[in-house]
């Protein structure tokens, strides 16, 4: 119990290190995001193929939340799994194309976090929407008409199932569920049990996943050991395997199909002005080290129903 205590702190400290390069990337220009910095202070600087690989994370992701908000037409609902700081509800609002209902979930230390940033800054409670009734919070959640934050443990099912409906989360409306880097820290018969739950209770949905892949070359076992070295041990890094094994961990718990790109794919997927916008922010020395970084991520996806079959990462 100590030390899945301790594994647990460090992957929670995971968060403090992807919302800094995020705030980093967005302070260069590689994208526009006004909220980062009421959760992410002055942050060091960080590697150029850093900053470009958490531009094609973005982005990528970015591919599947507008297919996603085109299909249900706002009518469906996006739940955040391990949402960390991430700040795409009010990046949504911003742009006018909010969901009927977003749900965050990440530990209750976190969440306890952003709680206090965001009661903190009136520019974040503006956005969100209370056409519907007053806000409630504790120290750990936070519950407006279609923004709910949420203290749990993702391993443990019965408190997940309580917690949505405390979200007033519809299990039948069409509904993507978001992961980045969230499942590789939790024990593969766990992280199983969670696919299995979720692909039964929602039968409209699609899932995108962001972790670590090819981790069994030279390069993707110096990454484990890195991360090992600062705690986090990796519980899921079975499923990390290959892009093959990335789609299987969800055709096995129940899902309809799936589908999987590196990084390097998703990358040469955007588009090429773009591509060349970003590129013209920072000299990049060597070429080889950032294709070695985006061979060793992807996004997955998995889908429920026949409204989402068969996603792919081409644009439109």
């Amino acid at each position: 119990m100590i030390k899945e205590m301790a594994d647990d702190e460090a992957t929670q400290a995971t968060n403090d290190d992807a919302s800094e390069c995020k705030r980093y990337a967005v302070q260069l220009g590689y994208w526009s995001d006004p909220f980062i910095n009421f959760f992410v202070r002055q942050t060091a600087r960080k590697p150029p193929e850093i900053n470009r690989g958490y531009y094609a994370r973005v982005k990528g992701i970015e591919v599947f939340i507008d297919k996603f908000l085109k299909y249900s037409g706002g009518k469906g609902q996006i739940i955040n799994l391990g949402a960390g700081f991430d700040t795409l509800y009010w990046r949504l609002r911003d742009a006018g194309c909010s969901p009927q209902n977003f749900v965050e979930l990440d530990f209750p230390n976190i969440t306890a976090k952003k709680c206090y940033h965001i009661k903190k800054h009136k520019q974040l409670i503006d956005k969100i929407n209370t056409e519907d009734g007053e806000i409630k919070f504790s120290t750990t959640d936070f519950h407006a008409a279609n923004y709910h934050l949420i203290g749990v443990d993702l391993r443990h099912i019965s408190e997940l199932s309580n917690k949505l409906v405390q979200a007033e989360v519809e299990f039948n409306i069409p509904t993507l569920f978001l992961a980045e880097c969230v499942l590789v820290y939790v024990d593969s018969n766990a992280a199983s049990g969670l696919l299995k739950w979720l692909a039964e209770k929602f039968p409209n949905c699609i899932f995108v996943n962001y972790e670590q892949v090819n981790m069994r070359d030279k390069f993707g076992q110096v990454m484990l050991q890195n991360l090992r070295c600062r705690g986090c041990l990796l519980a899921g890094v079975e499923d990390c395997e290959s892009l093959e094994t990335q789609q299987r961990r969800f055709t096995i718990s129940g899902w309809q199909g799936s589908n999987a790109w590196t990084m390097v794919e998703v990358y040469d997927s955007l588009p090429e002005s773009e591509r060349k916008r970003i590129e013209r922010i920072e000299m990049l020395d060597e070429r080889e080290l950032l294709t070695q970084l985006l061979q060793h991520y992807c996004i997955s996806v998995a889908w429920n129903g026949t409204m989402f079959k068969e996603l792919s990462i081409a644009q439109g």
